[in-house]
């Protein structure tokens, strides 16, 4: 027997070992959390718990697969290839498809990602002719988002009197009517967003007192992960499945509940011990990631916050560094500080680029930083960003996917119909549409019963609207004579779509060619490791894996050795020995638009929490006095959280790492205010916003480093290698103006492009 009992400490034992009745496991950040959900997993079935009576809900593919791996090691894979474990949506995606015909679904319903949904809304309000600056698809698929993790359905919605009144006050009445369209229109595709999958569950379980029972009855023990992430939707599922037999484990953290804007509610986890009556409480307070330093610190921010679960993490890691703060004059130069920063790390340490984070509040602040590690030649991936899945080529072949599994799939039909070119433009595509809102049918239901459905098209139209139905339904036709990649290999064949990218010679044509190729591949992956005999992996559970798939799902193993770039929230669950957290400034972090009631400040200091917590060994932490927003330089003020932190772990703050330029900040930020004040039509250029600063730098020069050696200005050329009292050693890139306005453009390694002025710059000619 695997002695996995003797790796927990004593806490973690106690919370593995209560198997029956209701227990609450409050992990803080690094304390081995699933460790010890995969260990009570596990010793549910090693003292006799059938796999298939547990239930294990996740927030990522990634992290069920995991583990699910490190049971198998413990009670062996077959018996973990049993346990009904997985994201809440793959579990009741499955569960839905069984029983799909009861909510008047077909079982090969398709998911919509949120690029499908988006399209789908677009459509609608062009037909409503609404203003789409008023009604942004994204804005209103947010707002039916939010009602449907509220159980709102859109039915429902239209007698919500809140939810009526809030869209009146933000000037969109009629999103009560894209809403109702929407889920029209979706029923008729046969298709469900991720809000749908709980949504149904929810409606399922309520219409249908004998399923849930079955469930209720299946699933002798129930154990949620991250369930201080879970929204009512989630919640009421959970409670729902649990009350028959009364075995529910849930793990989290509420210091870290951080996606409200998702529809997470921290009142899940607080409040659990009034919905669990005599329940157990387990903390894991022992804290394996972080240095001392780290967790205590990240205490003393928390211990701020009103609401939340009493606990004391401690950490008996070794002391570590103390706290680092940079602070810039701006967002250029923090950019600048923070590369450096991690190139003097990397070069004086010996580490990898890979032992380096730097976490934001919003995707905005990642340019700048990009910006200063290309000019480093410094690799870096922006985590989050584009996922293979979320490609053009590859989401056009996989629409072809969606329609030979789901013909009546109207979102991928749009997609497709006319690519490869085939001479079906938008204005048909269009009547299309309306002559299929017009019967309340699909649009292939349309292109492929003329006769009940008559388009007003001329012949040549219609001849090629056949054609592209004839060749869908040639491919339906041979669906279940072939495997998965069998199936995909012709479809890519024959609808011309391969010859279409094959055609191009340009790199990036070519490059969406291999994408192609590339998810291919991954098919004959799919085939190879889900074929049993007697029965070939399809194509409709290729197209759900992938439709379920998450960000951390879809980063690849292979490109590690790079600083990661992400926000904060992206960053959550993850852990990196180096964490550079920037722009903590106010309205920045935190938000201006969270900073003005208790609960949402609360929300923002427990992401800072998170963001201190996902350090091993060092945390920097980073401001500038002056941002960029609109087009112009605007003042800001270093993050009340900083002072948050007790002082006794952080370091004194740093200007370009030297602090005898602490003192004069005040003077500078009063120079460039003064001159925003002094004229009412004429903004300051970022150019003279940094000059303001570095007159000020030069002066102290003057006044206070009388013995730097410095040469004559009329001397110094352009292309010339010269060294500065601060920014040391640089190269002038241009001279510019004449006289006592002379000025040198120089570029110093360590803080980019600087101009000076020469007659105070005070430059020595290196020779």
């Amino acid at each position: 027997m695997h002695n996995y009992l003797q790796q927990l400490n004593e806490p973690q034992r106690e919370a593995v070992e209560a198997k029956n009745g209701p227990s609450l496991v409050i992990a803080g950040a690094g304390s081995g959390k699933t460790r010890v959900l995969t260990y009570r997993i596990a010793h549910l079935m090693a003292t006799g718990a059938a796999p298939w009576s547990i239930l294990a809900l996740t927030f990522t593919n990634k992290a069920a697969r995991e583990m699910k791996e490190r049971i198998g090691k413990v009670v062996g894979e077959k018996s973990s290839a049993s346990l009904w474990m997985g994201t809440f949506h793959s579990i009741f995606s499955k569960i839905l498809r069984t029983e799909a015909e009861k909510i008047g679904f077909p079982p090969a319903f398709t998911i919509y990602d949120s690029t499908d949904s988006k399209s789908l809304i677009k459509s609608i309000i062009k037909e409503l002719k609404l203003d789409d600056k008023v009604y942004k698809p994204a804005g209103v698929l947010a707002r039916i988002s939010m009602a449907k993790n509220n159980l709102i359905t859109a039915e429902s919605y239209k007698g919500n009197a809140a939810a009526i009144e809030a869209d009146r006050e933000g000037k969109r009445p009629e999103i009560v009517r894209i809403y109702q369209l929407y889920s029209q229109r979706c029923r008729l595709s046969g298709a469900m967003d991720f809000d749908d999958l709980l949504l149904y569950t929810n409606i399922l379980f309520r219409n249908h007192p004998d399923v849930l029972d079955k469930y209720q009855k299946k699933f002798k023990y129930v154990l949620v992960d991250e369930y201080q992430d879970t929204n009512f939707s989630q919640y009421l599922i959970v409670k729902k499945l649990s009350q028959q037999h009364n075995n529910i484990c849930v793990v989290g953290d509420d210091a870290q509940s951080i996606y409200s804007f998702r529809g997470a509610k921290i009142e899940n986890i607080l409040n659990f011990k009034n919905d669990y009556p005599g329940h157990k409480l387990f903390k894991l307070e022992q804290n394996y990631r972080s240095t001392q330093t780290i967790v205590d610190a990240a205490n003393s921010l928390i211990k701020k916050n009103e609401k939340q679960i009493p606990k004391e993490v401690y950490s008996k890691n070794n002391e570590g560094e103390l706290i680092n703060v940079l602070d810039a004059y701006t967002d250029n130069e923090e950019g600048y500080l923070v590369i450096n920063d991690i190139f003097d790390q990397i070069a004086n340490k010996q580490l990898t680029y890979q032992d380096f984070a730097i976490l934001y509040r919003t995707n905005m602040q990642s340019r700048i930083f990009e910006e200063a590690l290309r000019k480093r030649n410094m690799p870096y991936k922006i985590y989050g960003g584009l996922s293979f899945y979320q490609r053009k080529e590859v989401k056009d072949l996989i629409a072809y996917f969606r329609m030979v599994v789901n013909p009546d799939d109207s979102e991928a039909l749009k997609r497709i119909i006319n690519y490869p070119t085939r001479g079906i433009g938008a204005t048909t595509v269009g009547k299309l549409e309306n002559n299929a809102s017009l019967y309340g049918v699909s649009i292939w239901k349309v292109i492929t019963n003329t006769d009940k459905f008559p388009l007003e098209l001329n012949k040549g139209t219609l001849t090629k609207i056949a054609g592209f139905a004839q060749m869908i339904q040639n491919f339906i036709n041979v669906k279940n004579e072939n495997d998965a990649y069998d199936l995909t290999q012709l479809i890519a064949s024959e609808s011309g779509l391969m010859k279409d990218l094959h055609q191009g010679n340009a790199i990036e044509e070519r490059s969406k060619y291999e994408n192609v190729e590339e998810l291919l591949n991954g098919i004959r992956d799919f085939a190879t490791s889900n074929y049993q005999e007697g029965s070939p992996a399809r194509l409709d559970s290729f197209l759900e894996n992938v439709a379920l798939l998450t960000d951390q799902d879809t980063d690849d193993p292979n490109d590690k050795n790079r600083v990661t770039l992400m926000t904060i929230h992206a960053a959550k669950g993850l852990e990196f020995p180096h964490v550079y957290i920037v722009g903590i400034e106010e309205e920045l972090f935190p938000s201006g638009m969270s900073s003005h009631t208790q609960k949402d400040l609360e929300e923002e200091r427990r992401l800072f929490y998170v963001a201190l917590t996902r350090a091993e060994q060092r945390v920097t932490l980073s401001y500038c006095k002056s941002r960029y927003k609109y087009g112009a330089p605007v003042n800001t003020k270093a993050s009340r959280f900083i002072n948050e932190i007790d002082k006794k772990y952080v370091k004194s703050k740093q200007l370009f790492g030297n602090n005898t330029f602490g003192d004069e900040l005040a003077d500078t930020q009063n120079e460039v205010s003064f001159q925003n004040r002094g004229s009412a039509f004429k903004k300051p250029t970022r150019a003279g916003l940094n000059l303001a600063a570095n007159r000020k730098h030069q002066q102290l020069n003057q006044n206070t480093n009388t013995n730097f050696k410095h040469d004559n200005t009329d001397a110094i050329k352009s292309g010339m290698n010269v060294e500065h009292q601060q920014f040391g050693t640089g190269r002038i890139v241009r001279i510019e103006g004449d006289g006592t306005n002379r000025k040198a453009v120089v570029f110093f390694p360590k803080f980019g492009e600087k101009k000076l002025l020469l007659k105070f710059a005070r430059l020595h000619i290196i020779r």
